[in-house]
């Protein structure tokens, strides 16, 4: 029996032709698939958006989130798992969100090109392939949401772009790859561990801002106070080291934290722990201040978390700590 895949295209790289301006974004997700040979499975195509991922809003997110909802809702005609095209820029941002929220058995894969679609080496059909493969397997059921790329498999969460234009651009900053896919062939080599998952964004998402601002040597408080008068309800602060600051910024961010912003500490470091370690301006002295330390997720993709955590608060007293708990550092799992 065919495997029947929906494969949702968003636009980016993988979507795009050279144009007199620069690459653009313009093909369907009919003219990504037309001239791959997939054997075993029914492809079913929807053209959700055509935009490059770095001018991708919090509400494109949430479209995007709701089309895949729609798509695993469907009684008639389901769907066995679905493809997401995406541009690479901003991949691991929307990953996540559809991680945090996924609730089905059925995986979601999301893929997308270094190269532009009329590359006479392009990397989009074989990453598009190897996606839908992925999809359909039996064996990643239960495994949430699954970014496929130069043929390694990453959990959704901790995945993040570590090169520019490499056509292996991702990696895990969490748990490393969990499995192979080529030539067909599908292999798992360890199981990704999921949370419960969080309810599904609302247009109250679409309009939370939360800004992440990273550290550099001689920083002030001038980013964070920009944020906050920006109307920030939250702020990522990517500090140097372990999760560093300095004095100025430390006492910037209480102040904020005064005003009911919402501040998470985070590291501008692609790979380690986060914690309050040094004092004298360091992450010390700011989860004494109240900022807590989150180590699970890149800062792009705890941005992600903050924001969807802040729009389903009911609480305005609740602190961030039990959804970094969950969410980020796996201390439940």
């Amino acid at each position: 029996m065919q495997s029947r895949i929906a494969v949702v295209a968003t636009g980016g790289t993988i979507a795009s032709t050279t144009t007199n301006g620069g690459v653009v974004a313009s093909r369907t997700a009919a003219a990504l698939v037309d001239d791959l040979a997939v054997s075993g499975v029914f492809i079913e195509t929807v053209d959700l958006m055509t935009v490059g991922s770095y001018n991708l809003t919090f509400e494109h997110l949430r479209r995007i989130s709701d089309c895949v909802a729609g798509l695993l809702a469907r009684e008639d005609d389901p769907v066995d798992g679905i493809v997401v095209t995406h541009g690479t820029d901003t991949l691991e941002e929307t990953a996540i969100l559809l991680d945090l929220v996924h609730d089905d058995p059925r995986p979601i894969v999301i893929t997308g090109a270094q190269r532009a679609h009329d590359a006479l080496d392009g990397d989009g059909p074989r990453n598009l392939r190897d996606a839908i493969d992925v999809a359909a397997s039996p064996n990643v059921r239960e495994f949430g949401v699954l970014v496929v790329f130069a043929g390694e498999i990453l959990a959704a969460r901790g995945t993040r772009k570590l090169h520019t234009t490499a056509l292996a651009a991702f990696g895990s900053t969490a748990h490393g790859g969990i499995g192979t896919v080529g030539g067909g062939r599908v292999d798992i080599a360890s199981v990704p561990c999921r949370p419960k998952p969080l309810a599904r964004p609302t247009s109250e998402f679409d309009s939370t801002r939360v800004d992440l601002v990273e550290m550099y040597l001689g920083a002030d408080g001038v980013l964070v106070n920009a944020a906050v008068a920006a109307g920030a309800a939250g702020i990522v602060l990517a500090g140097t080291g372990i999760g560093n600051a300095n004095k100025a910024v430390v006492r910037t961010v209480a102040d904020a934290l005064a005003d009911g912003i919402v501040v998470i500490l985070s590291t501008r470091v692609p790979e380690g722990p986060v914690a309050g370690v040094y004092g004298n301006g360091g992450g010390a002295d700011l989860v004494a201040a109240g900022v807590p330390a989150a180590s699970g997720l890149p800062a792009t993709q705890l941005r992600i978390l903050l924001a969807l955590w802040i729009s389903q608060r009911h609480d305005p007293s609740e602190g961030p700590q039990s959804a970094i708990d969950i969410y980020s550092d796996n201390k439940e799992l």
